[in-house]
């Protein structure tokens, strides 16, 4: 895919949403780590449903502290391996209090040190709290990117190296935005609906839908 191709596409896609963000439903930057982190291996529809309480006494991760793992579970029973995302979140917890004064570094080696936050996790709290223009790469990310021909790679890091040299840098901030909500309601994994994608004529996948 040229310059010209992926200029087009992401003018398109903020055409469409000029502000996209995260779907995930948070009231400061603690609670997007923790929904994040509960994320993995979960929708955001099901993250949601399960914070929506918690996040009504949990702001701060002193007062995660004082809830305990066993309450904590109590709220997240219905999030996919919630035993030890509870466990990481407490532990992930007391570091951010006792080394952090209770704040979430901006630090991509002090994120990635945190239980349970991985590279992924780290970019969207960089991406989404701090501003910065990294992408963070998931399934949805990595299909589109190979299947439209934006970044192919064999991985997720290696389509992540990929998207920050191609992407041009005045869509670097929101790319992955754009990306990650095209993949889940357009560019989707059994049925993409292409006769519905605003790229459809752009995209260099061979296999394209009517």
């Amino acid at each position: 895919m040229n310059r010209e191709k992926r200029q087009q596409i992401f003018e398109r896609l903020r055409a469409a949403n000029p502000h996209p963000t995260t779907e995930l439903k948070y009231g400061n930057t603690y609670q997007l780590l923790i929904a994040v982190v509960l994320s993995a291996q979960a929708t955001d529809v099901g993250v949601n449903k399960a914070t929506r309480e918690l996040f009504e006494v949990v702001r701060t991760p002193r007062e995660m502290l004082e809830l305990g793992e066993e309450r904590l579970k109590s709220y997240i029973r219905t999030i996919g391996l919630f035993n030890n995302k509870a466990k990481n979140i407490i532990a992930l917890s007391r570091i951010l209090e006792e080394q952090y004064g209770g704040e979430v570094p901006t630090d991509r080696k002090a994120l990635e040190a945190l239980p349970g936050v991985g590279r992924k996790t780290a970019n969207v709290i960089l991406n989404t709290a701090f501003g910065q223009p990294v992408i963070a790469v998931d399934t949805h990310i990595f299909r589109v990117a190979n299947r439209t021909g934006i970044a192919k790679g064999k991985n997720v890091k290696e389509v992540e190296e990929r998207l920050m040299r191609v992407v041009p840098k005045e869509f670097l901030h929101d790319a992955h935005h754009w990306l990650i909500l095209h993949g889940r309601y357009v560019c989707t994994a059994r049925k993409p609906r292409c006769g519905e994608c605003i790229i459809r004529d752009l995209c260099e996948y061979r296999h394209k839908s009517a």
